[in-house]
């Protein structure tokens, strides 16, 4: 057993079902309920985001129509597991996220005219707190007993012409979601240990 396992709260199966155990999955089987995708919400809101800001949009891409769209914005190599996997997500940030400050953070907006009158600014933290969003977002794929397969191979720009031709999102990974189909993955990549990636001051 893993110093994981031994220090974690939650009991050994759930922490290999999101940590040990759990790989990028590239090809899928089954099925994914509307109710399993309101859940993987649903569990995915709780992560913290800088503001309580929560930028992160998910367009689930189900229709056989808009599913050829998106394809057709995959790079050649991830195609074929997004045209199959049983539900497939586009991430995005929300790039008016700061007019919804009432919202996300009643009572208290302090800090929406500097995000409001600097765009990189705040394109930059939308950005980083949806990709922080992210993380949860795989994390509540496994949880509810999913693979998922995040991919970044794609033609973002196409993307959002296609689903957010207004401008209001901006997308940057694509997740195919679903049971791990027949060969799934391949032999484990290595991961950094502790003192080669982490430093103790």
């Amino acid at each position: 057993m893993s110093i994981a396992h031994e220090e974690a709260v939650l009991d050994a199966a759930a922490v290999d079902a999101l940590f040990h155990e759990a790989r990028t999955a590239n090809t899928f089987q089954g099925e994914v309920t509307e109710e399993q995708l309101k859940a993987i919400w649903e569990l995915t809101k709780f992560g913290p985001s800088a503001f309580n800001a929560q930028p992160l949009r998910v367009t689930f891409v189900q229709s056989p129509e808009k599913r050829a769209e998106l394809v057709d914005a995959m790079m050649a190599g991830n195609q074929p597991k997004t045209a199959s996997a049983p539900a497939v997500a586009v991430l995005s940030y929300d790039a008016e996220w700061h007019g919804k400050w009432e919202s996300f953070s009643p009572g208290w907006d302090a800090p929406k005219a500097m995000f409001a009158s600097n765009a990189e600014l705040s394109s930059t933290f939308a950005n980083n707190n949806a990709h922080l969003q992210a993380g949860y977002f795989i994390l509540a794929v496994r949880a509810l007993g999913l693979s998922a397969g995040p991919m970044t191979g794609a033609d973002f720009a196409a993307i959002d012409s296609t689903f957010f031709p207004e401008g209001d999102q901006k997308s940057f990974l694509v997740v195919n979601i679903g049971q791990a189909g027949e060969d799934a993955w391949g032999a484990p990549k290595p991961k950094f240990g502790f003192d080669e990636a982490v430093t103790v001051l």
